[in-house]
């Protein structure tokens, strides 16, 4: 009998000790979020990261009673963001508004700081968002062909500009160049604004980017866009035509934009984020306000469609950057 309750005591403890252990980390699921929410965008204010970046943010702070920190940290084409979101704790409590630069970005660096699949979690798709070829008017150019034209009679003297190395400018020209048949020279610039400011003073002779950065401009007769790179046209500008439509279907790319977390995040809290972003996508207020920027909602993204999603992509850019003769930097 004495070693029995010497036995049982020591039972209780070690019980009492896992289940210690334990209740941590439930009520840390229970509670969650217990504290801010980060959202690192890679790229600068007014880009289209950001506005589905805060847009949702907004909503999640609602939702969450925590508030979600949109936390800008643009350059190196995605990579400073990207870079800071594959070092951050594991915890749940971190995110990033990815798009194709995250993918692409670490390909065209001879030492890339990250791996895009295997150094993050992938949350779900939050929308596509057509990106836009457009033209400074001063530019003697109406439609896509007349552009061709104009380039493939100065071969290497016209330029296309970009904001960075493996940004959605960049590769989105790249693909555009390489189906037209055409040589322009790439200049990348470090901010957006600079990219606005040298095409109106028609310098920079052409580039494409997203619909909601450059859409105010469009609007105004700043820029005239020439056509999008989606399959079908942006409801936002309904009246331009698509890169088929415009006779050259090989230029066609898609703009995706998805949430991420560091490898190892929790999936089940993953999971939440994913389960409460897609209910705020199928909210007819939300989709109203993306239409508007001519994003479509992925409202029936999962963290395993976004992963497959991200596969496809990188085999996808893998065979484009040998394509188009892009060379690590």
């Amino acid at each position: 009998m004495k070693k029995s309750t010497t036995v049982v005591p020591a039972l209780l403890v070690a019980f009492a000790a896992g289940a210690g252990a334990i209740a941590p980390a439930v009520m840390a699921a229970e509670k969650f979020p217990a504290r801010p929410i980060r959202m690192i965008v890679p790229l600068p204010p007014g880009t289209a990261s950001d506005f589905l970046a805060r847009v949702l943010g907004e909503q999640l702070t609602t939702i969450y009673n925590q508030q979600v920190v949109v936390d800008n940290r643009p350059g190196a084409g995605g990579l400073i963001g990207s870079s800071l979101l594959t070092k951050a704790t594991a915890d749940g409590y971190t995110y990033a508004m990815i798009a194709p630069p995250h993918v692409v970005a670490p390909m065209l660096r001879k030492d890339p700081p990250y791996h895009p699949l295997k150094d993050v979690t992938a949350v779900m798709e939050v929308a596509v968002i057509a990106n836009v070829l457009m033209v400074s008017p001063r530019l003697p150019v109406k439609n896509v062909r007349e552009l061709v034209a104009l380039a493939k009679s100065k071969p290497g003297q016209l330029n296309y500009a970009s904001v960075g190395v493996g940004t959605i400018a960049h590769i989105g020209a790249a693909i555009f160049n390489h189906a037209a048949g055409i040589d322009a020279v790439h200049v990348p610039f470090k901010v957006l604004g600079d990219v606005f400011a040298e095409t109106l003073a028609g310098n920079v002779h052409y580039f494409i980017f997203t619909v909601p950065s450059t859409l105010p401009m469009i609007k105004d007769g700043r820029l005239r866009a020439l056509a999008v790179t989606t399959a079908t046209r942006s409801v936002a500008l309904p009246d331009v035509p698509t890169m088929a439509e415009a006779g050259f279907p090989g230029a066609q790319s898609d703009g995706w934009f998805g949430i991420a977390a560091p490898v190892g995040a929790p999936r089940a809290i993953a999971a939440q984020v994913s389960r409460d972003v897609a209910r705020i996508l199928r909210d007819p207020k939300i989709q109203q306000r993306f239409a508007l920027q001519g994003a479509v909602p992925s409202a029936d993204s999962t963290p395993e469609k976004f992963t497959k999603r991200m596969q496809e992509e990188y085999v996808g850019f893998q065979k484009l950057i040998k394509a188009v003769g892009l060379k690590p930097q």
